[in-house]
């Protein structure tokens, strides 16, 4: 799923495009979101994506494992 319907202006190379849509298709899929384009949740994990990859992590492996740790269910501590 292409990653660039969430971009809102920011400008990355085809390479690191290509690996965030990989690594949003992935993430969606491991948390079960159904028909991204359609769910907000896709957005929001897109956003995610976006922002560890202007930080400068820029493999599938690590956007995935970024991503995963915020929005995977019950692997969060609580204060």
């Amino acid at each position: 799923m292409p990653i660039t319907a969430y971009l809102r202006g920011q400008a990355f190379d085809p390479e690191t495009l290509d690996v965030m849509s990989a690594a949003l298709e992935q993430v969606c899929a491991d948390l079960g979101i159904k028909d991204a384009r359609k769910n907000p949740a896709a957005e929001i994990i897109a956003e995610s994506i976006i922002q560890y990859a202007q930080r400068g992590v820029r493999t599938q492996t690590e956007l995935y494992l970024a991503t995963m740790a915020e929005f995977k269910p019950g692997d969060r501590k609580q204060t």
